[in-house]
């Protein structure tokens, strides 16, 4: 048999490199792949598990905003494994709060790399998944649908036969909106990066029902809120750990097989409770 492979993008720091860890140490079996935009960096927390866990991993260069790199990724995956059997689609961008950047920069700079770098990858590693794979997209208590304050809006997000082309059409809308200043007037919100995660949320559960019409079983796509964790993405202010902030989509990662128990096209809160994505509010923690 194939040997199995578990990748997780953007993973060379922060929840990424403790999904990796935690993966490794709750007993996946089979390979795990470490992947950072930047090699040297990348190839330095493969040491660093190495050295300081004793965690051993494989590592693969991926940009999830260059097309060539994702394909060389894939054909890598599928030349050596033959196929793919967990996705944690872990990568990201925010705008820290004393950015500078303008609005309409940040609005595209974000969409761009969190919701279609993310869709972009599914689209080139979904064909080489194999039957009962596990797909985690991290998106985060932003993209919660209560994030986007037009009910109008909300209602598009939410509809059960939503296609991608109509998602991708709402993230050009807001792109849009962002440029020439009307976001907050069209109930967007100010967030870019709310706006992209909420796309992301929305397009794990588009996959889960494409996923449910395919022929390879078992395969299953959940949408998981870390947790405010401390990384560089905080500003190091999250109270939770990384490895704590890693944990539910490690759980994700692992679910067993055909087993009906398992959050399946599920919105996952940090601790591994299944919360309704359309609720009109966020749990009190």
């Amino acid at each position: 048999m194939a040997r199995r492979i578990a990748l997780v993008s953007g993973s060379n720091k922060g929840i990424g490199f403790s999904i990796v860890k935690l993966l490794v140490q709750r007993g996946f079996n089979g390979d795990v792949l470490l992947t950072s935009r930047d090699e040297g960096r990348g190839r330095q927390a493969v040491k660093e598990l190495s050295e300081k866990f004793n965690v051993n991993v494989k590592y693969h260069q991926l940009d999830i905003d260059d097309l060539e790199s994702i394909r060389k990724l894939g054909d890598f995956v599928q030349t050596t494994y033959g196929g793919l059997d967990v996705l944690v689609n872990n990568a990201g961008i925010a705008f820290k709060r004393a950015a500078t950047d303008p609005f309409d920069v940040q609005a595209e700079v974000t969409v761009r790399t969190n919701y279609f770098g993310t869709r972009n990858v599914c689209d080139i590693l979904y064909p080489i998944l194999r039957p009962g794979a596990r797909v985690v997209h991290v998106s985060s208590m932003c993209g919660h649908l209560s994030m986007i304050p037009s009910p109008e809006l909300r209602a598009r997000f939410n509809a059960k036969d939503l296609t991608i082309e109509q998602l991708n059409a709402l993230m050009h809308e807001f792109v849009a909106a962002a440029k020439d200043g009307t976001h907050k007037e069209k109930g967007w919100g100010n967030s870019a990066y709310n706006a992209s995660k909420v796309g992301v949320s929305a397009l794990g559960f588009i996959h889960q029902r494409q996923f449910d019409e395919d022929s390879r079983e078992d395969i299953i796509v959940n949408v998981v809120h870390p947790g405010y964790v401390d990384t560089d993405m905080s500003s190091h202010k999250g109270p939770l750990t990384p490895d704590q902030g890693a944990d539910a989509a490690t759980y994700l990662a692992m679910l067993p097989p055909k087993d009906p128990a398992n959050p399946k096209g599920a919105y996952v809160w940090y601790t591994r409770e299944v919360y309704p994505w359309d609720a009109e509010s966020l749990p009190r923690d």
